[in-house]
């Protein structure tokens, strides 16, 4: 069923302007209405868009000072300080200060931004019983907010790490977590998962209520640990009913208390403590107004440049629409306008992902459709998946994102990293092979829209036996025996040695790739066009807004050469290569295509030696509407044709009522948006929507068309 129903349709235009290359500022055609001007927006890029980060783990990377290995304790064993760096589950001695001392080491790879795992203080050791142990290395089992975690160092040690981040032009990133905290309440009995159905919250008076009606609102009801809960929360003792910082964590009321999920899906993603950890209540304004203060306190104190919000998907939409706006206007008011937060939604559906840059206002988020999609491609599955990627990169735009500012990687701590993902998919693959399998994905990542995320270790050819832990290898010599017996690729050197070495050869194809993007602005700028996805080879343009080329980026993920007629923005230009070799290159003919040839496991890319041509007339766009997603969202396309390039802006409004609200702009077709039209500012069921677009093309011309329409009652 169509969410809305269309009344009428604005006059098309029915004329346009011959006009030079360049035309004039100001020109306009006809049929665009006084005020389209200002609804004309240029497509959003961050500061960090096309900037190279690199996630690393402070515990595996670098032992800066080995007195610190045990957490500042002076006796005990590894249940007591966590330190065993023979288990792959224990803290291994890696630090602030290794790290510190590895910046330069970073900078010469090329890396721009630099994330950290949570540094804060945690809980050390969770005992199972039975020998069955482990230690928050990993630092998502927070105790104290307030503090980093003494087996990581000191307050003025994290300073002098982003003091010489910065000095290096790095950012530093926090990864953090926002919705749980260490294991520390507990219930009597068993304790699986209860429903919101068969147990519903309630007030302090023991009157049920609808928590997510409620969630972020400034009446929510009063609690009690005696009548509000599915499960009453209880601490172990005195010093565990005090042991979080700040103090309010203490406050079991402000927890969900439904047991420990079962399965990660349905209200259980958002409702159950997570692997055990004590699971905040998000719609609680105590709750939302505590994270904020938290991580604005450490902006003040630290000059971090952004956060990676773990598990995002956990928590409900108002949270993240009061928590990530609000942090990034504190960072924004204090001076840092680049201030920028990324969540991690692990999905490969680009519906879900980009319900969190839209509706839950975040600025980015990790694009696991995109590591799905380069996996098959890079594995010789095709590139299908990497087409459907692009086709659904409008999803993601709104007035103050869209997908160019997405995270984009291709292995992680928890999935694990590429190269044992490859061995998977192609069991007795060549280590020759694997390598330039590794090569490919590297030169994929750094040429896609976005900002590529390098995990530490694989430009050391770290492979790894699996996600998790096994993915999670030393930088420094190991002592863990899994890892011991791990193979890297592209390198003689072993886990049992340091592997900081800057000759291994992806170390240098990456620093190299790393110079070569940042040496021109396309890489950050320009849109990105698919032009072919076709068994073993996807071409894509990204075209300079600025400079009006083109660069054809083609990659071959088959064993042997390619060649391919691709289709290009017009007919007539020359090409010359550009990577990675320059040279002559092809002319594209009179079907507006080039005849492609790409060596195995390669990527060539073209760049064209003229600025795109500039069409005869103005746009002419068709404003049409399109079936809602699954998520409620209608999309609003502007049709057009001969248009190499061109912007276009979409806007609406309650219909009589003055002020526009933006919906986004896209630089690429199809020129397309998503929005929620019931949740327009104002509306009401019944309500009559005025829906617009302008196009603005390369020679500075507006086109326009509009829409008005009803929503259901």
């Amino acid at each position: 069923m169509r969410l809305i129903r269309v009344l009428c349709t604005t006059v098309l235009l029915s004329a346009f302007l011959t006009a030079p290359p360049v035309a004039a500022a100001g020109d306009i055609a006809p049929g665009v209405r006084a005020g389209d001007d200002a609804l004309a927006r240029d497509s959003l890029r961050t500061d960090l868009s096309g900037e190279p980060f690199y996630m690393t783990m402070i515990d595996r990377f670098a032992n800066g000072d080995p007195g610190n290995d045990l957490g500042g304790s002076s006796s005990g064993d590894r249940l007591q300080h966590g330190f065993d760096p023979t288990a792959k589950h224990f803290f291994h001695g890696g630090d602030l200060a290794g790290l510190t001392g590895k910046v330069g080491y970073l900078a010469g790879l090329g890396v721009k931004a630099l994330w950290i795992n949570p540094p804060f203080r945690n809980r050390w050791v969770v005992d199972l019983g039975g020998g069955n142990a482990y230690a928050a290395y990993h630092g998502y089992a927070i105790t104290d907010f307030t503090q980093f975690d003494p087996h990581f160092g000191t307050t003025q040690e994290m300073r002098a790490l982003v003091d010489r981040a910065h000095a290096h032009g790095i950012k530093v990133f926090f990864d953090i977590t926002a919705h749980y905290t260490a294991d520390v309440i507990g219930f009597e009995g068993e304790h699986p998962y209860r429903s919101l159905a068969e147990f519903p919250y309630r007030d302090a008076d023991g009157k049920p209520f609808d928590i997510k009606a409620m969630a972020g609102r400034p009446d929510f009801p009063r609690l009690s640990v005696e009548k509000s809960f599915p499960y009453r929360p209880v601490f172990a003792d005195e010093t565990a009913a005090r042991l979080k910082k700040p103090d309010w964590l203490n406050d079991p009321t402000l927890y969900h208390n439904r047991g420990w999920a079962t399965e990660y899906a349905g209200e259980q993603l958002q409702f159950g403590d997570f692997f055990g950890l004590d699971d905040l209540m998000t719609e609680h304004p105590t709750v939302i107004e505590g994270m904020r203060r938290i991580y604005t306190e450490w902006i003040d104190s630290m000059g971090i440049d952004g956060y990676r919000v773990d598990t995002a998907k956990h928590v409900n939409t108002e949270f993240w629409q009061a928590f990530a706006p609000a942090v990034k206007a504190y960072a924004n008011a204090r001076g840092k306008r680049d201030f920028f937060i990324f969540g991690e939604v692990y999905s490969d559906d680009p519906v879900l992902t980009s319900h969190y840059t839209t509706a839950a206002r975040m600025q980015s988020v990790l694009d696991f459709p995109f590591q799905d999609a380069a996996r098959k491609f890079l594995a010789g599955q095709g590139a299908a998946t990497l087409a459907r990627v692009l086709d659904g990169d409008d999803l993601y735009t709104d007035a103050d994102s869209n997908a160019y500012a997405l995270n984009t990687f291709l292995g992680n701590h928890d999935m694990g990293r590429l190269a044992w993902m490859l061995r998977q998919d192609r069991p007795g693959i060549a280590e020759q092979e694997l390598l330039d399998r590794l090569r490919l994905a590297n030169t994929l990542l750094f040429l896609w829209r976005g900002n590529p995320v390098l995990y530490y270790g694989d430009e050391q050819g770290f492979a790894g036996s699996g996600g998790d832990a096994d993915g999670r290898q030393d930088m420094f010599p190991t002592r863990v025996p899994e890892h011991l017996d791990q193979d890297q690729v592209g390198t003689d050197r072993t886990p049992a040695q340091d592997n900081f070495d800057p000759t291994h050869p992806l170390y240098r194809q990456i620093q190299s790739l790393s110079a070569y993007t940042t040496a021109d602005p396309v890489w950050r700028r320009g849109n990105q066009v698919l032009r072919h996805a076709d068994v073993d080879v996807v071409a894509y343009s990204r075209i300079d807004p600025v400079t009006g080329h083109e660069y054809l980026v083609t990659a071959n993920s088959a064993t042997e050469a390619r060649t391919i007629d691709v289709p290009v923005a017009a007919a007539g230009v020359t090409f010359q290569q550009n990577f990675p070799v320059t040279g002559p290159g092809p002319v594209s003919g009179p079907d507006a295509k080039v005849r492609v040839t790409v060596p195995p496991l390669a990527v060539t890319v073209l760049r064209s030696e003229q600025r795109l041509p500039v069409a005869p007339s103005a746009p002419r766009p068709r404003l049409t509407l399109t079936d809602p997603i699954e998520d409620g969202r209608t999309g609003l396309l502007a049709e057009m044709t001969g248009i190499p390039q061109a912007q276009a802006s979409f806007a609406a409004k309650v219909a009589g009522q003055p002020n526009w609200t933006a919906l986004g702009t896209d630089d690429a077709g199809p020129y397309r948006v998503f929005a929620d039209l019931a949740r327009l500012p104002g509306t009401a069921p019944g309500a009559r929507i005025e829906l617009r677009v302008v196009v603005r093309d390369a020679a500075n011309r507006l086109g326009a068309d509009g829409l008005v329409i009803e929503l259901p009652r």
